[in-house]
């Protein structure tokens, strides 16, 4: 399976995530595409603006874009098929869009020449920070960073990359297979970091 399949199953998977979360919270129309868009690509547009990437570069996507849009006019169109299968099969698929993304978003960082800090900021962004965006655009507190365990495993997919713990493609797709099967266990089974409250929360501990 190429990089190019793995993207798209990405791009798809979070912009579907993103448009589900604006009918959720009763948005319209264009702010169903928009919070879509921002979750499959808002990720990779905060990296290419630390790593020194022109953000112009995503609009050398328009394929991915355009599955993006097409994959959220479905859901939108079609909200009663689409969300039963979505909800069996969405964590599968927004887990394989994380390792990829994380990965793809470390080489950026590691074939610029970045040190190990900002190849693991480059994979956190890429496979984690449009969902991040997406919730924050929400009004709701980011689920990846009070969920299961969900930026942890972008951060072991930059330190593997950025160690060069992973280089040739057979590693690189080791790998991917790797923080997928990890990303898949820690919802199945409700793996969190350990978590700490302050204040009238912690009194109610």
């Amino acid at each position: 399976m190429t990089w190019e399949v793995l993207s798209i199953i990405g791009t798809i998977a979070f912009a579907i995530s993103g448009a589900i979360v604006a009918m959720e919270e009763e948005y319209d129309l264009l702010g169903v595409y928009i919070l879509g868009i921002v979750t499959a690509f808002g990720g990779g547009a905060v990296r290419n603006l630390l790593i020194g990437v022109p953000v112009s570069a995503l609009w050398e996507q328009q394929p991915l874009f355009l599955v993006a849009l097409a994959a959220m006019t479905v859901v939108y169109l079609f909200p009663k098929q689409m969300l039963p299968p979505w909800k069996r099969w969405g964590n599968f698929f927004d887990a394989l869009g994380l390792s990829a993304f994380a990965i793809q978003g470390a080489l950026y960082a590691v074939n610029m020449g970045h040190p190990l800090s900002a190849v693991i900021v480059a994979a956190v962004l890429t496979g984690s920070g449009g969902g991040m965006i997406r919730d924050v655009l929400a009004g709701r507190k980011p689920l990846v960073l009070r969920a299961e365990i969900y930026a942890a495993w972008a951060i072991l997919a930059g330190i593997a990359v950025g160690l060069k713990w992973a280089e040739s493609p057979m590693e690189l797709y080791v790998l991917l297979i790797v923080v997928a099967a990890l990303r898949v266990l820690s919802y199945t089974y409700g793996w969190k970091l350990p978590r700490r409250a302050v204040g009238e929360k912690a009194g109610e501990q």
